[in-house]
């Protein structure tokens, strides 16, 4: 079978695989598009296959919020190379992932993998093999979070590189609640509250606060209460709520949040960055 210029073109135009890839699928399909495309993403998974033990360390991280303004989501589509991370291509597929997550209320990365990806009749999970198979780089959603809450406020760090989710348990000024945000970006906590911090992390503090404590000459029986001391110090520094509110360290974060809604509180934050 003749495979003329313009119905290699015209494959690659549909796909956006390459010229010699679209050709070869064409002949391999004796012709017929439907079976090509078939072709080309047996390929994406033969590639796929070949990278799954490549480190995909790069890539864009967004959140959003839906338009009740009480359910986000923050995603990472993870790629290997910075290069492909900075394609227009690239964040705007992790923008439509992201955008179909919070538009039907996905709360699994595995339910947003076996929904159909918009405009094509295939699933997620079909299209980032397809979209590897394309770009040549081994691509998956990494983070996958939600939060639920009756405000949800969203942040994305320019470059995509680091982004946040925050839960309120009431209404926000907009502003406010964009700076509790850009807190939870810039201060990294890593946790709400005392009491959302695993307790196998807070053992763990408590033996490097002891050991210090010995290992700077105080007596074995003083420092078991010099530990709970720096304790609730770090606390204070990896607890969103309790960090000094970044733009007037004189008032917490909590103070802040009361401040400018009277009554209302932080429920939940989400943080995901590339390193």
């Amino acid at each position: 079978m003749n495979i003329t210029a313009a119905d290699v073109n015209k494959l690659r135009k549909q796909t956006g695989a390459g010229m010699m890839d679209c050709k070869k699928a064409l002949q391999e399909a004796e012709g017929d598009f439907e079976k090509a495309v078939e072709v080309l993403r047996l390929k994406g998974q033969k590639v796929a296959a070949k990278r799954s033990d490549r480190e995909a360390g790069e890539g864009a991280i967004l959140s959003g919020v839906n338009a009740a303004g009480d359910f986000g989501v923050l995603l990472a589509l993870n790629c290997e190379t910075d290069f492909v991370a900075k394609n227009e291509g690239f964040v705007a597929t992790a923008q439509t992932l992201l955008d179909l997550a919070i538009n039907e209320g996905i709360t699994s990365k595995e339910d947003l993998l076996a929904k159909t990806y918009p405009g094509a009749s295939i699933t997620v999970a079909d299209k980032i093999i397809e979209e590897t198979g394309k770009i040549g780089e081994r691509l998956d959603i990494g983070t996958f979070e939600t939060v639920s809450a009756p405000c949800v406020v969203s942040y994305i760090h320019p470059g995509n590189r680091l982004a946040t989710l925050v839960g309120f348990s009431g209404a926000m000024p907009e502003a406010a609640g964009r700076d509790v945000a850009m807190q939870a970006a810039a201060m990294a906590p890593v946790a709400l509250d005392e009491s959302t911090i695993p307790q196998d992390l807070i053992e763990k503090e408590l033996q490097i606060g002891k050991d210090l404590a010995i290992q700077e000459g105080k007596p074995a029986e003083m420092a078991d209460k010099i530990a709970q001391g720096r304790l609730k110090k770090w606390f204070k520094e990896a607890t969103l709520v309790n960090q000094d509110y970044i733009k007037d360290n004189k008032q917490s974060v909590a103070a802040f949040i009361n401040a400018s809604a009277a009554g209302v509180s932080a429920t939940a934050f989400s943080r995901a960055a590339l390193d």
